[in-house]
């Protein structure tokens, strides 16, 4: 099989464009944000608000349909309606953080199953919960487009804080009144990246666009801009394999885009300078006096 045939599909088809346009626009911006998410240790958190959205899109989808507008504001309220609620309980409880959002995740997820259900076929639950990245529309586009180009604006904007934080929140604390705007506008694009992975790769599986790419990354890239430039690389290969994976295999696209961004992470696992094999044969360096 030729390189010319093995791209064809995205020659003749122009549903097969408009996932390439989708998964290029994700991995510009919900990628980023996975990095951060790693650096954060959040990165369960960040599959924890992923599920707290259905829930919002499920209603929207009950009173409206498959209306893009109506399940996008509903599951950004929900995210946020997660994500705020479980840091009140945590600072207002015994309960740590992890654990009340392990408590709205599992409510979250099984909230959302049971509205779709009352009105949807089983057609429309896998709708919701696994996307349709072949089935992208120019509305569809222009949310993912817009979303990942604000990402990208905040992230510039909030970069130094947000770099602080990751490594010394208490330190940023101490010196700059930035860390509540870093903190919380960090949750918002994470729930906003998490609604436009929704549309394509589903609930369940929008945070693995985000984490996947940027865990791989950070084996092989020691500096943040450099995990930064090879997990957007490591998302878009990911999506254009998955994607003709999906079309020659006939398999679900979604599910095929993880998978391959999962494949990526292991081989990085086992062979990348910080894996598990590749640190035995690469020398780093050590200080001299």
């Amino acid at each position: 099989m030729t390189p010319e045939s093995l791209l064809a599909p995205f020659i003749e088809f122009e549903f097969m464009r408009r996932a390439f346009a989708g998964c290029l626009a994700l991995a510009l911006g919900a990628t980023p944000v996975g990095v951060f998410l790693l650096l954060r240790r959040m990165s369960l958190m960040g599959d924890a608000m992923a599920h707290a959205i259905l829930p919002g899109a499920a209603l929207g989808y009950l009173a409206f349909g498959l209306s893009l507008g109506a399940m996008t504001i509903g599951g950004i309220v929900a995210g946020l309606v997660v994500a705020l609620g479980a840091g009140l309980v945590a600072r207002s409880s015994r309960l740590k953080e992890d654990a009340s959002l392990a408590a709205f995740y599992l409510l979250s997820i099984a909230a959302g199953v049971m509205i779709v259900s009352l009105r949807g076929r089983n057609l429309d639950l896998l709708h919701v919960l696994f996307g349709s990245v072949l089935a992208l529309d120019d509305n569809s586009l222009l949310l993912i487009s817009a979303i990942s180009t604000l990402t990208l604006i905040a992230l510039a904007l909030l970069y130094r804080p947000l770099v602080l934080e990751c490594f010394d929140s208490a330190f940023l604390r101490s010196v700059s009144r930035a860390s509540p705007l870093a903190h919380y506008g960090f949750l918002i694009l994470v729930v906003l990246n998490l609604v436009s992975g929704f549309h394509a790769l589903g609930t369940l599986m929008a945070v693995g666009i985000m984490i996947l790419p940027a865990a791989a990354a950070s084996l092989w890239a020691r500096s943040l801009p450099g995990i930064l430039g090879l997990a957007i690389l490591i998302a878009l290969a990911s999506g254009v394999a998955g994607l003709l994976v999906s079309f020659h295999a006939d398999v679900p696209a979604g599910p095929s885009i993880i998978l391959v961004a999962g494949v990526a992470y292991l081989l990085s696992l086992a062979f990348a300078p910080g894996g598990m094999l590749g640190a035995r044969f690469v020398r780093r360096p050590h200080l001299e006096s």
